[in-house]
């Protein structure tokens, strides 16, 4: 059997492309505080150049290709930011626990999920390899929110709470949607055969999806203006406003009728 695995000699610095990420994140939302002066904000120029490293090893030490993609990407800082702004706002109207958008910005979960998507999602169009899935893991792993960066994602978009948020890699998802903790935007099965195939869910406009849903499938729509409720399990398509909840068979009795009491040490 062939074997497909390559191997790239030189990968990015996990360390390297978590401290590009931080950086980035200062410049395009510089907040100055007590514990961050300016002076320890790097400059646009020494981020070209952090940029520039972690990129040239991955086009065989390419330093034109490198230098084109990476001024490409610093001259699209300005539309992250405004796009990255949108969705804060979104933040802010969607969320009554939300007090402003600096709030929002350096303290909300869902919010960092997006902005490194966003930047993960640009980076893999410019077909940079390795770099946007790395990216997205540092995203996953600070706030428990998986967001392949292939995923399409529409803005403004919300993510409210967000731990154990999963959207795959084909997915589709339209503008103002706003999803909750728990959900799972995923595929009907796991198979190397179908990298190619669309396996993911499409999300159109407006829709609302609370915590706890599974949506599956790459025929999977769900229309514009619809509402899926939490802990719903999806595999079809569902209609423009459409309300989906899932109920569940519960049980209520008076403890008093039980032989033995229950004990649950969580």
């Amino acid at each position: 059997m062939e074997n497909k695995t390559s191997i790239i000699s030189q990968m990015p610095s996990r360390r390297a492309t978590y401290a590009f990420m931080e950086d980035l994140f200062e410049i395009i939302f510089p907040v100055e505080n007590i514990a961050t002066s300016k002076q320890e904000v790097k400059s646009e120029k020494q981020l070209i150049t952090d940029l520039s490293n972690l990129i040239v090893p991955l086009f065989s030490n390419d330093t034109t290709a490198s230098n084109h993609l990476t001024q490409k990407f610093i001259s699209e800082i300005a539309s992250f930011r405004q796009m990255l702004l949108s969705d804060a706002e979104l933040f802010l109207t969607s969320d009554p626990a939300a007090n402003s958008l600096e709030e929002i910005i350096i303290a909300y979960p869902g919010f960092y999920a997006i902005v490194m998507y966003r930047i993960s999602h640009f980076l893999l169009l410019q077909g940079i390899p390795i770099l946007p899935r790395l990216t997205s893991e540092i995203a996953h792993s600070r706030t428990g929110i998986d967001i392949h960066p292939g995923a399409t994602i529409g803005h403004p978009f919300f993510i409210d709470h967000g731990t154990g948020v999963v959207i795959g890699e084909t997915t589709f998802i339209g503008n103002f949607v706003k999803i909750y903790q728990g959900v799972t935007l995923g595929a009907m099965a796991v198979k190397q055969q179908i990298k190619s195939v669309k396996r993911h869910p499409t999300i159109e406009n407006n829709v609302v999806i609370y915590a706890g849903a599974c949506i599956l499938g790459g025929n999977t729509i769900v229309g514009h203006d619809s509402i899926i409720g939490g802990n719903v399990w999806l595999t079809n398509s569902v209609p423009p406003f459409s309300v989906v909840t899932h109920k569940a068979d519960i049980h209520i009795r008076d403890k008093s009728e039980l032989n033995d009491t229950i004990n649950y040490i969580i």
